[in-house]
């Protein structure tokens, strides 16, 4: 192919992103594919609605007859508001009005396909602490954040625990399991893994995370307390009024 070794295995590795050229090499050394490496980036760039890295992930996850997630720093994607995940996706770097909207109406449909299907899979949602004292939008947007948490983990087959803010084995990255796949993402993209050592490894870091968080009922006061502060107007980290509030 002509491209730096070092480098391909970044792609292939989910490290970099593919480019045109390396898709043009592939063309031209599996020619029996008549130029589906070249077409499928060109379609890659236009896929608005989800990341490209995330694509094949719902084929894991519609089937999964259980999930279980761990999100660091924010609120996860299943458990956001519109108003929350429009904010947090209004601030991605050269994320058009467009791209906003479409992302934004794909994660409001995804967490109606996935939790609120017939057969919803066993949910655990691992929630970051530091995550219910982060501002994104308004105090009363926050409040509200916090009041979906409660009522999705009202749910039979949903259950949230918040992990403290203590040392612990996962800070680098959020990860999302299925029954065989995970789904594990960084500050660029994410990648899915299918390997089963990998799967299994990412299952005993959950289980760690687990063991070091609030119990459910102690995790359910915690953030219904911190709802009232925001609904407030104040700044739980702070107990002081925010700038839109004072």
């Amino acid at each position: 192919m002509e491209v730096d070794a070092a480098h391909l295995g970044r792609v292939e590795g989910g490290k970099r992103p593919p480019t045109e050229k390396i898709a043009a090499r592939c063309d031209a050394v599996f020619p029996e594919r008549r130029g589906w490496f070249s077409e499928f980036y060109a379609e890659s760039q236009h896929w608005p609605e989800v990341p490209a890295s995330f694509r094949s992930w719902p084929e894991y996850e519609d089937k999964s007859a259980s999930l279980r997630d761990w999100s660091p720093s924010i609120v996860t994607g299943l458990l956001q508001t519109q108003d929350y995940a429009g904010t947090l996706l209004a601030t991605l770097p050269r994320a058009g009005n467009e791209t906003v909207a479409a992302r934004l109406a794909s994660r409001m449909q995804r967490q109606q396909r996935v939790l609120m299907r017939d057969d919803p899979p066993s949910a655990w949602f691992i929630v970051d602490e530091l995550s219910l004292y982060r501002q994104v939008g308004t105090t009363e947007a926050m409040g509200a954040q916090l009041r979906h948490v409660l009522e999705v983990a009202a749910m039979p087959s949903v259950t949230v625990q918040v992990l403290p803010a203590i040392a612990h084995p996962v800070n680098a990255s959020g990860f999302l399991m299925a029954d065989d796949a995970a789904w594990v993402e960084h500050t660029v993209s994410g990648f899915v893994y299918t390997e089963k050592e990998i799967v299994s490894a990412l299952a005993r870091r959950f289980d760690t995370l687990r063991g070091e968080c609030y119990r459910v009922s102690e995790s359910a006061a915690l953030i219904e307390r911190l709802a009232e502060a925001w609904e407030r107007g104040a700044n739980r980290l702070t107990l002081t009024p925010t700038a839109g509030t004072a």
